[in-house]
């Protein structure tokens, strides 16, 4: 049986971002591998009820990635769109669309970019 594993995302500061996720969005950090020889780290990251996990990979040296123009957005389902823009702008997350209505409709969403500036789609669940 087939089944998603994961998303990888290139990392500036891998505590950093592992903060930004835990903390910020209530992920918890579930192992992490540092392998010296090939100079990078992985840590993995993701909710307890859920098969989908983000791998965070950081480069030995590497502060900074050009996103590209390919990758959209991660998109993460919470009860309260507001309170958690609120959380994590207070965790120094640049908020690029307050949270409210889609256009021509009724989802309550929010944009908002991790520490690297990958973008994040907050979608309200009831």
């Amino acid at each position: 049986m087939s089944r998603f594993l994961h998303t990888m995302l290139r990392v500036g500061d891998l505590q950093r971002s592992v903060d930004f996720y835990t903390k910020g969005l209530g992920m918890t950090e579930l192992r992490r591998r540092d392998v010296p020889d090939g100079q990078y780290t992985l840590a993995f990251v993701g909710y307890g009820d859920s098969n989908a996990e983000i791998e965070l990979t950081y480069n030995y040296g590497t502060e900074k990635y050009d996103l590209g123009t390919a990758f959209g957005h991660l998109a993460i389902g919470v009860p309260d769109v507001a309170a958690t823009t609120e959380k994590l702008r207070s965790h120094g997350a640049k908020v690029t669309r307050e949270p409210g209505p889609v256009k021509f409709g009724t989802t309550i969403i929010a944009f908002v970019e991790d520490p690297d500036g990958y973008k994040i789609e907050l979608i309200q669940r009831g």
